[in-house]
């Protein structure tokens, strides 16, 4: 018998972390039902954090909240109190794109989340953790900054529309009604290391993804620019202010700390320790790709694993980059024969690829 860890991210807008261990964990033991398989979802920030620490952390609570969506609408959600008087709020669950639809890329905003973090301030939390990831909006965090207290102000001194298009016509921030950090201060929890602007920056990157043409991409590009003129303190360069439609800009615009999610989530979950003596770990994600060695889940799975000394295999919706350091890899297009077909049933594949990697590595679990 043989020790097998199951720690992937959400597959997003498919499956979440936990389903995706749970049916990856299915497919191994159809296989080799004698293993001693340990699931542990994981996340980095963006989509299911608040998931990843309330499994993790005894004594963790659900805060409801009711805020402002992705374009206004009210959206009932959540954040998580811990015993230790931590709060965590989680971007996606209240200005995150799987909450809009149709995507508004120039109109979308970060306003939601603001809202949450006001509501655990409110709560007398002594400190904050942020996880940034999945958003709809390009707005560079004004608007979770405009619910803390800032104010953006066009020519003639009237506050300006949220969202990224509203940016087009600001002509002055002003941080100084901006709430005061909690006592133990504000740390961001981060799936991506891109700065704010540039080929490898919120707009470019991200605004495809949340409906942006090439032609909304400039006006992205071009608005974002005009509010980091108007923050001179923090540079737009800073590795992970592109975060989440840049709103990792506005957050250290704020006075936050930027630290890497996932890292922070496989301590809460003790993963090292369960890494111990296992004969293999499964990490995956919904997409692989160039982004996926910057920070995200499975390359903190994959580094955790290397230090133990433990092959690591890797499943994920689709496979668009080398993945360099994985015993073995499995996309579970290749095995549905297609996007659709894998979107459609993902727990199907999930289990499948599980049952693929069992006899493919299990000879590795045995030795």
């Amino acid at each position: 018998m043989s020790r097998v860890v199951i720690a992937p991210d959400s597959f997003k807008g498919t499956a979440n972390a936990a389903d995706a261990a749970a049916a990856v964990a299915r497919g191994w033991r159809s296989v080799r039902a004698d293993d001693e398989v340990i699931t542990r979802p994981m996340a980095d920030g963006g989509e299911g954090t608040l998931d990843a620490f309330e499994v993790a952390v005894p004594g963790a609570r659900r805060m409801p909240a009711t805020v402002r969506g992705p374009v206004s609408e009210p959206v009932a959600t959540h954040w998580l109190l811990l015993p230790d008087g931590t709060g965590v709020v989680e971007l996606a669950a209240t200005s995150g794109i799987t909450l809009l639809d149709p995507l508004a890329p120039l109109d979308a905003h970060s306003a939601g989340f603001g809202e949450a973090i006001a509501d655990a301030l409110d709560a007398g939390v002594e400190r904050l953790l942020l996880a940034l990831g999945g958003s709809a909006s390009t707005d560079g965090g004004a608007g979770a900054l405009a619910a803390l207290g800032a104010r953006f102000l066009d020519g003639d001194q009237g506050r300006v529309p949220l969202g990224n298009r509203g940016l087009g016509s600001l002509a002055r921030v002003d941080l100084a009604g901006l709430r005061p950090l909690p006592p133990g201060g504000v740390l961001i929890l981060g799936d991506v290391t891109n700065p704010l602007l540039g080929e490898q920056g919120a707009a470019a990157v991200f605004g495809p993804q949340k409906g942006a043409d090439a032609a909304t991409v400039v006006v992205l590009e071009t608005n974002l620019a005009r509010f980091a003129r108007l923050v001179p303190d923090i540079s737009p360069q800073t590795p992970g202010a592109g975060a989440a439609g840049g709103t990792g800009f506005g957050l250290l615009a704020w006075g936050a700390a930027m630290g890497g999610g996932a890292a922070l989530v496989a301590d809460a979950l003790g993963l090292d320790d369960d890494l111990a003596g296992a004969a293999v770990v499964i990490t995956g994600e919904g997409r692989f790709d160039g982004q996926s060695e910057a920070g995200k889940a499975p390359s903190e799975v994959a580094r955790l694993a290397a230090a133990r000394g433990v092959p690591v295999a890797l499943v994920a919706g689709a496979i668009t980059a080398e993945p360099r350091g994985f015993a073995a890899s499995v996309a579970l297009t290749g095995l549905a024969g297609g996007a659709e077909p894998a979107m459609a049933d993902p727990l199907r594949w999930l289990e499948a690829a599980g049952a693929r990697l069992a006899g493919e590595i299990g000879v590795v679990a045995t030795s």
